[in-house]
C-alpha cells in the first residue's frame, strides 16, 4: 500500500526524458501511483534500467502509441485517472489522438500536465533545446560565473529540474486542489524557460532595488563578495564560505586569525585585498583541518563534497537525505510530513513488467485492443518479421524523441543506420 500525501491519486506519464519523468518521480515519492507508458524498445537504459532513478517507484506499461489500440487503451486509463503528463513538442499528443481535448472529454476531472522547455505558444514554441538553451534566454547563465570570466554551466538543475519538473509538480498539485472545489480539471502548461524566470524573482528584485549589477561575478550572491565564495585548501580541496550577515561574518574572522575592521565588510573598495587575505589562510590547512575548526560553527562554512562523499557525511546520514538502495546511492523523498511519511518506492521497472497488471487492476483489461504484455499487436506475420519491424521501429522512435530536445548526435545516425542495414535482410 502505497504512503505520503498523494496515497490514492493515479498519474498517468507518457514516456519522455528529463524534466517529465522527474517530476513524476516526486509525485510517485509522494505517495502516488505512478503508471509510464514506455514505447517498445524505447529504453535509454537497455539491461539496465534499475540504474534509472528517474523512474523509482513507478508501474509501467508498454503501449506503442502509433497504434489506434493503444492509443484506446491510453484514452480507458485516462477516464480513471487523475493526472496525465506528456513532454511532447506542441501538437504531437493531439497527433498521437491523446490531446487536451481528447482526454478531458472523458474525464473532466482530469489534471493535463505538458512539459516542454519554450512552452506551447510562442516563437521558439516548436523548436528544439535543452537545459542549457533555456536558462541562457532567461538571463541565469548571464549570472552565473566569474567577473570577467565566460558563463559557468550549473548542471542542469536550473532549467530541467528547477524551472522545468518542479514547477510542473507545483501547477499538478494546485490544479489538483483547484479540483477538489470546482469539479474540473485543467491543462498545466509547465515551460521551462517560465519556471527559470520565475526562480530569477530574487534576482530581478535586487537588479530594481539598484543592488545588483547586471553582470557576473561582482554581486553579493554570485562569488564577487569575498565572504561569499570558495576556497582551495592546502590539499587541493574547497571550502564554501556564505559569511553573509555582520555576526557571522566576525565569526569568520576569528576563526581565520584574521584582523579586519568587521564595519568594514561591504566596502567594495577592499574586497579586493580581504579576498586575497581569505585565500592566503585557507590555503595553509587541509579541508579536514578546516572541517574540525569550523565544526559547530555559525560562520557558515562547509566544506565542497563530491556526490559520494555527501552520502558519508554525518549530517547527510543522520538524516538519511541520501540513501543505498541495491547499492545504488539516490536522493530520499523529500519533503518531509508528520501525519503522512513518505517511503522510497519499488525499483525503476522493466519496461512493459506490469502491462498485464496495470490494465487488470484500473479496469481496463487484460489485453485490450490486442495490445499485450509485450506490447505488440497480435497479428498473423512471422514471428521473426514481426521482430524485426518492432526493432526497427524502436530505433526510429528514440531517434524521433533525441529529435525533439536537441539536434541528433552523429553517431546516433550512424547507430540507426548500422541497424536498418542488419534488418534489412529480414524484411526482404
Amino acid at each position: 500500500m502505497a504512503e505520503g500525501p498523494l496515497a490514492g491519486r493515479r498519474v498517468i506519464e507518457l514516456a519522455g526524458i528529463g524534466p517529465g519523468p522527474f517530476a513524476s518521480m516526486m509525485l510517485a515519492d509522494l505517495g502516488a501511483e505512478v503508471v509510464r507508458v514506455d514505447r517498445p524498445g524505447g529504453s535509454f537504459f537497455a539491461g539496465k534500467e534499475h540504474v534509472d532513478l528517474l523512474n523509482r517507484g513507478k508501474k509501467s506499461i508498454l503501449l506503442d502509441l502509433r497504434r489506434p489500440e493503444a492509443v484506446q487503451t491510453v484514452r480507458a486509463l485516462v477516464e480513471r485517472a487523475d493526472v496525465l503528463i506528456e513532454g511532447y513538442r506542441p501538437g504531437v499528443a493531439e497527433r498521437l489522438g491523446v490531446s487536451p481535448e481528447e482526454c478531458l472529454a472523458r474525464n473532466p476531472r482530469l489534471v493535463y500536465g505538458r512539459m516542454t522547455g519554450w512552452g506551447q505558444d510562442g516563437p521558439l514554441a516548436n523548436l528544439a533545446g535543452h537545459d542549457i538553451s533555456y536558462i541562457a534566454l532567461t538571463g541565469a547563465l548571464h549570472a552565473i560565473g566569474e567577473a570577467g570570466g565566460p558563463p559557468r554551466i550549473p548542471l542542469n538543475l536550473i532549467g530541467d529540474f528547477g524551472g522545468g519538473g518542479a514547477y510542473l509538480v507545483i501547477g499538478i498539485l494546485a490544479a489538483l486542489d483547484e479540483a477538489r472545489r470546482s469539479g474540473r480539471g485543467q491543462v498545466v502548461d509547465a515551460a521551462i524557460v517560465d519556471g527559470t524566470a520565475h526562480l530569477l524573482a530574487g534576482t530581478h528584485m535586487m537588479l530594481a532595488a539598484g543592488g545588483w549589477a547586471d553582470q557576473r561575478g561582482v554581486n553579493l550572491l554570485d562569488g564577487g563578495a569575498p565572504f561569499y565564495s570558495v576556497y582551495e585548501t592546502a590539499d587541493g580541496r574547497y571550502m564554501a564560505v556564505g559569511a553573509l550577515e555582520p555576526k557571522f561574518y566576525v565569526e569568520l574572522l576569528g576563526k581565520l586569525g584574521l584582523d579586519e575592521d568587521p564595519a568594514r565588510q561591504n566596502d567594495r573598495s577592499r574586497w579586493p585585498e580581504l579576498r586575497r587575505r581569505i585565500a592566503d589562510a585557507f590555503v595553509r590547512r587541509t579541508q579536514e583541518e578546516w572541517n574540525e575548526v569550523f565544526a559547530q560553527s555559525d560562520a557558515c562554512v562547509a566544506p565542497v563534497l563530491s556526490l559520494r562523499e555527501a552520502a558519508e557525511h554525518p549530517h547527510i546520514k543522520a538524516r538519511g537525505s541520501i540513501v543505498d538502495r541495491d547499492g545504488l546511492l539516490q536522493p530520499a523523498p523529500a519533503p518531509r510530513f508528520s501525519r503522512t511519511p513518505t517511503a522510497l518506492g519499488a525499483s525503476p521497472p522493466v519496461p512493459g513488467q506490469d502491462t498485464d497488471e496495470v490494465l487488470a487492476s484500473w479496469g481496463v483489461g487484460g489485453r485490450q485492443g490486442s495490445v499485450g504484455a509485450s506490447g505488440a499487436e497480435e497479428s498473423d506475420e512471422p514471428e521473426e518479421h514481426r521482430e524485426a519491424v518492432a526493432e526497427l521501429g524502436a530505433e526510429l522512435r528514440w531517434l524521433e524523441e533525441l529529435a525533439t530536445r536537441a539536434e541528433v548526435p552523429a553517431e546516433v545516425l550512424r547507430g540507426v543506420a548500422r541497424r536498418v542495414r542488419d534488418l534489412a535482410p529480414i524484411l526482404r
